[in-house]
């Protein structure tokens, strides 16, 4: 669940870019998208309470993941919650298990409508509780790593979004997880943010203030017995994780950073000024970054017309000029979304991700030459890269990169 609703985001930004309102104006603008975004999405129930309380009923089909998590937010003393939206100190742990029905269709979070959910039919909790501190989370990392052979014992982190529940965090990044079938332990990194529309300015601020404690936890997973950590991050998400990658480059480095392999900024709510900045201080990175945008992205277009029409990295325009800086676009504007925004179609790679990550472990442009017979030889295949683009969830994603 993000931040706009259908036909919103378009409005504002066309408010956003060369208007002449007032800021009296614009401020009423602003408030009645968010009122219109709010009233649309009233009909659908947020998962706030009861929906992580543990189910005991396995059911035959199901797959379980379980995710550890680092966390700035509040613990919460109602039932099948474990964390709110408010600010807490030092960092917080949780170990939590999640089973996926059988019945999952990809890209998708199979919502329970009444708390905790049917196993049969809905993502529920099978297990859940805290961990008593940093050795007591490393403790259970390694645990989890030792589970899987040797040359596989990755760690997948993941960092959520603006307007994300906690539940909403979790069950999104178990989905991205199984669909995936990524052969890692997966890590949930959540910020406080309070899961609503109108709390823009209040999850900005958290997220920033969540930068020591994201470059802390990056510490705690490369000083783990992981042989690679991946790092995926979404939305507002994303400035909360190059501000913490920047704080450890200005640092002067990081112990085990050679473990850091993939790391991906799906829709990033960057600045797109500041994102240049921030990639001349990491200079061309010897591993590229993989931005994953969409140019019909109507919660980023919100985001723009807030910040004063300020373009976001999410719905960057000249996707080549963020390849010069050393990152591999996936473009994925033709992609038919699963949400109403745009704004979530990152989770809709996760079905493709091994074929999608041999192609580009080979060497994205390779294929760049292709002729057009070599167009219809290929047909879907993953190897059409670029000027052959790619062939997936019957759309073409454009890979683009400066190397």
């Amino acid at each position: 669940m993000t931040y706009s609703q259908a036909g919103v985001g378009y409005r504002i930004r066309r408010l956003g870019r060369g208007s002449l309102l007032s800021p009296r104006m614009r401020y009423a603008a602003i408030v009645a998208a968010i009122m219109a975004a709010a009233l649309a999405g009233a009909c659908a129930s947020r998962p706030e309470t009861g929906f992580l309380a543990p189910v005991a009923a396995v059911e035959a089909g199901s797959t379980s993941h379980t995710i550890l998590v680092a966390t700035t937010r509040q613990r919460d003393e109602r039932p099948g919650t474990l964390f709110n939206g408010e600010r807490a100190m030092p960092l917080d742990f949780a170990k939590i298990e999640v089973s996926v029905p059988p019945t999952h269709t990809p890209g998708e979070i199979e919502w329970a409508s009444t708390a905790p959910g049917d196993p049969k039919a809905n993502f529920v909790v099978r297990q859940a509780g805290y961990l008593d501190g940093e050795q007591a989370f490393i403790r259970a990392l390694n645990a989890q790593l030792a589970l899987r052979p040797r040359g596989s014992r990755n760690v997948v982190l993941f960092i959520h979004g603006y307007n994300t529940m906690f539940a909403e965090g979790l069950y999104r990044f178990a989905q991205v997880m199984h669909d995936s079938q990524a052969p890692a332990v997966p890590v949930l990194f959540t910020w406080a943010s309070r899961g609503a529309l109108t709390q823009y300015v209040y999850d900005s601020n958290s997220a920033t203030a969540a930068r020591d404690n994201l470059e802390r936890t990056i510490r705690l997973l490369l000083a783990s017995n992981a042989e690679k950590v991946n790092i995926l991050a979404h939305s507002m998400g994303n400035w909360v994780t190059v501000e913490a990658l920047r704080q450890i480059k200005i640092s002067g480095g990081l112990v085990g950073a050679e473990k850091i392999d993939i790391v991906i900024l799906a829709a990033p709510d960057i600045d797109i000024d500041v994102f240049k900045t921030q990639m001349r201080r990491f200079g061309k990175p010897k591993k590229p970054f993989f931005i994953v945008l969409s140019k019909d992205d109507k919660a980023l277009g919100a985001s723009s017309f807030i910040a004063g029409g300020q373009g976001r990295v999410g719905d960057a325009q000249n996707a080549e000029e963020l390849a010069q800086l050393g990152a591999v676009v996936l473009d994925m504007t033709d992609v038919k979304a699963t949400d109403s925004s745009n704004h979530g179609k990152f989770a809709q790679l996760a079905e493709i991700a091994p074929q999608l990550k041999s192609t580009l472990e080979r060497g994205v442009g390779r294929q760049a030459r292709a002729s057009e017979n070599a167009r219809e030889a290929l047909g879907d295949s993953l190897e059409a890269i670029v000027s052959v683009p790619l062939k997936i969830l019957g759309a073409p994603i454009k890979i683009i990169t400066g190397r």
